[in-house]
């Protein structure tokens, strides 16, 4: 290949990867920054005693979460997807903690971050709101750390 040859290669290998970057770049701008996903409701107050938990699917029929009542005042939500291979997690309130049976992982349940085991990511959050003594999930916070 001749010099000149291997010149427009790779100007026209940089133009390409260029436009490429950019393209990328207008999509994200354009694209809407946050997706608002629809408050659903998981269950009333009463419905759920101190300690116990309950398994419910948000945002999607197929993403299935669980919520735990920790204390009167104090409710948790997460995805029931364990983040090391996407096992199902148990809530163990009385020991504090989210289980992993698969590979005996844990999760603190009050804040969903690793505990144990070899999961290294915390659990996505469910974000709660509460109206006329009902609780209802309102979005997904993604796990930062």
């Amino acid at each position: 290949m001749a010099r000149r040859d291997f010149t427009k290669f790779l100007i026209l290998t940089s133009f390409a990867f260029t436009t490429g970057q950019l393209w990328i770049l207008a999509k994200s701008w354009a694209a809407p920054s946050k997706q608002q996903l629809p408050g659903v409701q998981i269950a009333s107050v009463n419905q759920l005693a101190v300690g116990n938990s309950l398994v419910f699917a948000y945002p999607g029929e197929h993403d299935k979460c669980v919520l735990t009542r920790l204390d009167s005042d104090t409710f948790v939500a997460y995805s029931q997807a364990c983040t090391h291979l996407s096992c199902a997690v148990i809530p163990e309130p009385e020991k504090g903690r989210l289980y992993c049976p698969c590979h005996e992982g844990a999760f603190d349940i009050a804040s969903g971050n690793p505990i144990a085991g070899p999961p290294r990511r915390p659990l996505p959050r469910i974000k709660l709101d509460f109206q006329d003594g009902a609780i209802f999930a309102v979005g997904v916070a993604q796990p930062t750390a």
